[in-house]
């Protein structure tokens, strides 16, 4: 093998398949069943949130927004772009966001478009991923180019040397152990789902008063939230944090009132002071290390983005 990829959430395997892409023979090695990782509970709505601001953020963001443009129109599972509605409390100020300059149809809410209680807004078509239809189909097409899994939980970086000379530590809050990094941090993050009554347009609204607030439609339910609690890792479903949840995304839709909770879904964003960690290390025993972790709550919004970067790095 030319490469081993630590970690098989969205980052792991969109950076496998670049680097298969450009004709390496790589091997996926996870302590973590596909949809058992953070990966797999995630809105995977994309947006840059819980992350860094800054031009490489936003060069990754916009380069994955196209890569899923482009695979929603292919008709790739679970990816759809669906009309996205961000009104907030504040005014936003003249320029556009940080992020926008990937997103093609980007505007300014008109003040009709306003509810009462707003001042401003943003309205744009994004992507959005259902990871449960996802990620097997990452997986799948890792596989139908010779990828290799391997399932087993690694102790230490130099580890990876058994399978190749270059690894690629996509291992998200597991860094803390295998790198030593304590920069990383969970955010504990839990949702509602709620089977879907008919809803097709997707809100974020940033500034709730009652807490950070979206509204995600699927195939076949919606995705409500959410939390960002700072430093848990409790991994049990709260049940009235599930009912706060509910109740103040009904107050933005209406369609919302009485419906039946049918899952609480929650995971452990991996935050990281200081931003994502993507650079080359030269390990022991001769292991190149290429980091690719960090990325808070837009793993999703950042992976082709990064996947590309880390396929500059690793050559071939």
């Amino acid at each position: 093998m030319d490469v081993v990829v630590i970690g098989s959430g969205v980052i792991g395997l969109t950076t496998a398949l670049r680097l298969q892409e450009r004709g390496l023979r790589v091997v996926v090695v996870t302590a973590d069943g596909l949809l058992s990782t953070v990966s797999a509970v995630a809105a995977a709505v994309w947006y840059p949130v819980g992350v860094e601001t800054g031009e490489r953020v936003a060069d990754w963001s916009a380069t994955t927004f196209a890569e899923l443009a482009r695979q929603a129109a292919d008709g790739v599972p679970g990816v759809v772009m669906r009309d996205t509605w961000m009104p907030a409390h504040r005014r936003q100020g003249e320029a556009a966001p940080w992020w926008g300059g990937g997103v093609p149809d980007l505007r300014r809410l008109e003040p009709s478009e306003l509810a009462p209680g707003y001042a401003d807004g943003w309205r744009f078509t994004a992507p959005t991923v259902e990871m449960p239809l996802y990620l097997p189909w990452l997986l799948g097409r890792f596989l139908d180019g010779g990828g290799e899994v391997v399932h087993r939980r690694l102790d230490t970086l130099p580890q990876a040397r058994a399978w190749a000379p270059v690894a690629v530590n996509a291992s998200g809050l597991g860094a803390r152990q295998l790198c030593g990094d304590d920069e990383l941090r969970p955010v504990r993050g839990q949702l509602v789902l709620v089977r879907n009554p008919g809803l097709r347009s997707s809100l974020r609204i940033q500034d709730d008063p009652s807490g950070y607030t979206y509204v995600h439609p699927r195939s076949r339910d919606v995705v409500l939230g959410g939390t960002f609690e700072e430093g848990s890792w409790d991994l049990g479903p709260d049940r009235l944090t599930a009912e706060a949840i509910l109740a103040r995304c009904a107050v933005h839709v209406p369609e919302l009132r009485g419906a039946e909770i049918i899952g609480q879904p929650l995971g452990l964003r991996p935050d990281r002071r200081g931003g994502v960690r993507l650079e080359v290390e030269d390990g022991a025993g001769g292991l190149r290390i290429v980091h690719n972790y960090g990325h808070g709550g837009a793993g999703v919004t950042l992976s082709w983005g990064c996947a590309d970067a880390v396929a500059e790095l690793v050559g071939g």
